[in-house]
């Protein structure tokens, strides 16, 4: 497959141009001629010296990730960003980015696999962020203990655990989930009565916000649930006939 076909494939599922005035990630291909054949094709969390070295030892000719390089343009190619950049010029490895188009969707996102994880019925859009939405919000029934054990027991969370804050309802129905870093929609997450918000890291004020409140917040670790993205990436690469590895990089944070 033609790499401009690859990106072009994954910006039309994602809606990736909707996207342009809202994330500061420059989504879609990142690094890379348009004009090059792709077979083999990484995917990973984060850009990072460790995922592209991987990629390129393995032979990728284009590496998938969540977290890019650009978040907002690129000044100077030097340090860090030369590091990172050198090896996948060098290896003739491609790098295409999915930031918030990749958290907004509601069957191939990171909120949609933590739902699924769940088993949440009656899901909705959450997460309000400009016009978009960057989470879920589903149904389900559970006790606090049984979504912490959950969580912990399919996250990859880098040995870390999941933390639980758990000022809301002992059964858990209604739960709001923005991945990552999304502690800044418990507001949200309260006005629509929600029980419980699930995300990755905390903030120091979410917990007297969340005890004040009377709602229960997870955090369960920013990589470990931002995964389900692209490996669901993965899966439709290989639909399409291509060799895919992922390559794990567990941050515990």
């Amino acid at each position: 497959m033609n790499l401009a076909e690859l990106a072009e494939r994954y910006d039309d599922r994602l809606r990736t141009d909707d996207f342009a005035d809202v994330d500061a990630s420059a989504n879609g291909l990142q690094v890379g001629p348009d004009d090059r054949e792709v077979e083999r094709v990484a995917f990973a969390v984060d850009a990072a010296e460790q995922t592209i070295e991987e990629a390129a030892t393995w032979g990728a000719d284009a590496l998938v990730v969540h977290h890019g390089l650009s978040w907002g343009g690129i000044e100077r190619v030097t340090g860090r960003q030369y590091r990172r950049i050198a090896p996948l010029v060098e290896n003739d490895v491609a790098l295409y980015v999915s930031h918030l188009p990749l958290d907004s969707h509601p069957e191939l996102g990171n909120a949609a696999g933590v739902a699924d994880l769940l088993g949440l019925d009656s899901r909705e859009p959450f997460g309000r962020m400009g016009p978009e939405h960057v989470g879920q919000r589903g149904r389900g029934a559970f006790s606090v203990e049984e979504v912490h054990d959950l969580l912990a027991g399919e996250l990859d969370t880098g040995g870390q655990g999941v933390r639980v804050l758990d000022f809301g309802p002992e059964t858990v129905e209604d739960v709001a989930i923005v991945t990552g870093s999304g502690v800044d929609w418990l507001d949200e997450a309260v006005a629509v009565d929600a029980d419980a918000l699930i995300t990755g890291e905390g903030k120091q004020k979410v917990y007297h916000e969340a005890h004040e409140a009377e709602i229960n917040v997870f955090l369960a670790g920013h990589y470990a649930t931002e995964t389900f993205g692209v490996r669901s990436l993965r899966s439709l690469a290989e639909e399409w006939g291509l060799e895919t590895t992922f390559i794990a990089a567990p941050t515990g944070l």
